[in-house]
């Protein structure tokens, strides 16, 4: 770094000695490339991110965190070597366009004991805290509690476009971010850290996944909770990197959510914009949208390539109409997919939650492709490959 830094600027070998010492005596960070993705991210953040000085509190805040993870589950993967003998094999993978009826499908299935799932507060505060043990997590939950209830404070449309709660499941994105090679440029503008990512193996993205799921797993048996037959997951993000994933988890099977992505294409980048205005004063709500749909067209053509390459079996492609109009017919089909009954308790209790927790509980979400510097013609050729194979038949 030149002379003329800024000397706010995020310096990863200040992070690093700044976990160490949040966790005191404890120098093993694991064992993959993380060092290196955070010297691209840290540069791209501090060179390109244009963000506000609470930006830069805030991130350096979520990159040291992250660390401290780290240097928390390795110790315990060290003094507990059961940890890694935990099978993840088999998760049920829900994947698609965010804005495609992921979260209500997920969060209708979690309510079944049979499936892990991670809420929120798990994702974000993976490790115990300093001095507590694997059982206790009444304060990792108050923490996130009160970090969502700033969220929706301070960016009160982010409900609208993702329903926010600390102690409802959600997506494994945040636990992937634990390798920094995974889509931080859902924080900040950040191309040449993007661009740089689309270069690099994003193995260890899932290798400390896996790690990771193996560890929240073993804190809920140390709490006594119940046990599941089989994890269950959601995150867009695994359209970039499909068949690692079904590498690393050999028995996964994937449910595809489709929707016509001129309607959740700009509404995507709308959260991506909203987020980055957490971390910046300034953020371009065309560049959220040029990036943003370039990343996800090419995420849907990789998955369409992905599984022409594998059995078909492992797939199950769901339409968003179809999960709004008739919940329970989508749930019956999941349920034989994944070859577990659907009993009559799973489906009361799926009841219970739709009706409590109905889309039209939540406020309208209606952003324009023009405010993301996109058009219809743009969509028609980015993805009229994608339209033509999963929307065809759709009203």
């Amino acid at each position: 770094m030149n002379a003329h830094v800024n000397p706010q600027a995020l310096q990863v070998q200040e992070l690093l000695q700044a976990a160490r010492e949040r966790a005191p005596g404890l120098v093993n960070f694991g064992d993959d490339n993380y060092q290196q993705a955070l010297e691209a991210l840290t540069q791209a953040l501090n060179t390109e991110a244009k963000l506000s000085a609470a930006g830069i509190a805030m991130m350096r805040e979520r990159l040291v965190g992250q660390l401290v993870n780290r240097l928390i589950m390795e110790d315990y993967f060290k003094r507990f070597p059961e940890i890694a003998q935990v099978g993840i094999e088999d998760p049920l993978v829900i994947v698609g366009l965010p804005r495609t009826g992921t979260t209500m499908l997920q969060r209708t299935l979690a309510v079944d004991p049979r499936f892990y799932s991670a809420a929120w507060w798990e994702t974000r505060y993976p490790a115990p805290l300093t001095g507590e043990g694997p059982q206790d997590c009444a304060n990792r939950i108050a923490m996130a509690k009160a970090e969502v209830a700033q969220m929706i404070e301070a960016i009160p449309q982010i409900l609208s476009i993702h329903p926010m709660s600390a102690t409802l499941c959600d997506e494994e994105f945040m636990l992937m971010e634990h390798s920094f090679l995974c889509a931080m440029d859902a924080y900040a503008d950040v191309p040449s850290y993007t661009a740089w990512l689309d270069q690099q193996d994003q193995r260890p993205v899932y290798t400390q996944l896996k790690k990771m799921l193996q560890f929240l797993q073993w804190q809920k048996h140390q709490r006594g909770e119940a046990q599941g037959q089989r994890w269950l997951l959601k995150a867009p993000q695994h359209l970039h990197t499909l068949e690692i994933l079904l590498s690393v988890f050999p028995q996964a099977q994937v449910i595809l959510t489709h929707r016509e992505p001129a309607q959740t294409i700009p509404s995507m980048a709308s959260m991506a914009h909203t987020l980055w205005q957490i971390y910046s004063d300034q953020p371009d709500p065309r560049s959220a949208g040029r990036q943003w749909n370039s990343r996800m067209a090419r995420g849907i053509h990789h998955t369409m390539q992905v599984r022409e390459q594998q059995d078909s079996q492992r797939f199950l492609d769901i339409h968003f109409s179809d999960t709004v109009a008739k919940p329970m017919e989508v749930l019956e089909e999941v349920y034989k997919f994944a070859k577990l009954p659907f009993t009559e308790k799973a489906r009361a209790d799926a009841q219970q939650w739709l009706s409590s927790n109905g889309r039209e509980k939540r406020a309208g979400h209606d952003y324009s492709l023009e405010t993301f510097g996109l058009s219809e013609q743009q969509m028609q050729s980015d993805y009229a490959l994608y339209r033509s194979r999963h929307l065809q038949t759709q009203g």
